[in-house]
């Protein structure tokens, strides 16, 4: 029986290394560069759409995810009550201007009043995009959000291409790559 199954095991491994081979024996292996472009490519691919919402903008107006579909977006998921959250807001301020214009930040409240959310954004002096996420919202948990604060990262076709929960410098790492 034993051998049996590493007979199979062997065949399946030839197989699978013959279908990956070049059929022609004069054809050129593809480079180092295609072959990351095509990893590239799949991973953007596989990555998942983000859930389209609207909701209301600092200025009552509503807002929706898809109108800022065309450019990267960072979606941030904050509260008023969350330090860590309060105390990346210079590093963020920060990063908005170093690549103003190259992404958007969208700042989704979470858990606050309206009037103590409006406060804080301005208090703050926060430059972006701000929307009021009321209770009984399904966004945090189309999102998955379960740690403040959670960054986003959303490409300009609208895929979700970057996740950070926390304040964790790998965030700012990851745009400095995204952007450089």
């Amino acid at each position: 029986m034993r051998k049996t199954i590493l007979t199979f095991a062997c065949a399946a491994m030839f197989c699978a290394c013959n279908a990956n081979s070049n059929s022609d024996k004069g054809a050129k292996p593809a480079s180092v560069e295609t072959q990351a472009n095509q990893k590239a490519k799949a991973q953007a691919d596989d990555a998942t759409l983000a859930p389209d919402f609207t909701l209301t903008d600092i200025d009552g107006k509503p807002l929706a995810l898809s109108s800022l579909r065309g450019k990267y977006v960072v979606l941030d998921f904050w509260g008023t009550w969350c330090g860590w959250c309060i105390k990346g807001m210079p590093e963020m301020k920060n990063y908005y201007k170093k690549y103003a214009g190259k992404f958007e930040i969208l700042g989704v409240d979470c858990g606050d009043t309206e009037e103590k959310w409006k406060a804080a954004v301005k208090e703050l002096d926060l430059p972006w995009k701000h929307v009021y996420n009321p209770k009984g919202t399904d966004i945090m948990k189309n999102y998955g959000i379960q740690g403040f604060p959670t960054k986003i990262v959303i490409d300009p076709q609208g895929k979700i291409v970057k996740t950070v929960v926390g304040e964790d410098p790998a965030f700012y790492t990851y745009l400095d790559e995204l952007f450089k």
